[in-house]
């Protein structure tokens, strides 16, 4: 049965009236999903399914909405295709706490590049279905705009890295 890794998006995971990573991990089981794992409080959950990747979506973005009463956006990608991620990183000497992939559901547009405002120092690189960045000066004083991410999340390298061990581990 395949490993896949979910990046909720856009979810506040902690605290009272949001979303517990418990919650998470109860909704998966409930889909059916095996060895189902989170990865701290940021809507990383890790599991196996017998489902394909748009399959797996679609049912958690349903029961999501549902929990939430809002729409809540989910990325789906194998371990594999994370595995392939963290590899294909373009920016391997910039600190991994301050570089990230911003996962999308369908390939960045080929002028992202060109829509990008607030660029000072970071670097940016387009990847099959990501948006990498390094942040120069790091994250919270960074004003980039990345227009072609509205609808991603993005993932430190640190994150990637350890969803990469924990599901080359299902």
């Amino acid at each position: 049965m395949p490993s896949y890794v979910a990046l909720l998006r856009a979810v506040n995971v902690g605290g009272t009236g949001k979303l517990p990573m418990s919650e998470l991990k109860t909704m998966c089981i409930a889909q059916g999903f095996e060895r189902v794992q989170t990865y701290i409080a940021s809507g990383n959950v890790v599991f196996s399914a017998s489902q394909g990747e748009a399959e797996i979506k679609g049912a958690l973005e349903k029961r999501l909405a549902a929990y939430a009463g809002k729409p809540v956006g989910v990325i789906v990608r194998t371990a594999k295709q994370l595995e392939m991620v963290l590899q294909s990183n373009p920016f391997p000497d910039a600190p991994p706490n301050w570089t990230v992939a911003i996962f999308l559901d369908d390939p960045p547009p080929k002028n992202a590049l060109e829509t990008i405002k607030g660029r000072v120092d970071e670097e940016v690189c387009l990847g099959k279905r990501e948006i990498y960045v390094a942040y120069g000066s790091g994250m919270g004083r960074s004003k980039l705009k990345i227009p072609a991410a509205a609808k991603g999340t993005a993932r430190n390298v640190n994150t990637i890295a350890k969803l990469v061990e924990l599901a080359a581990a299902k």
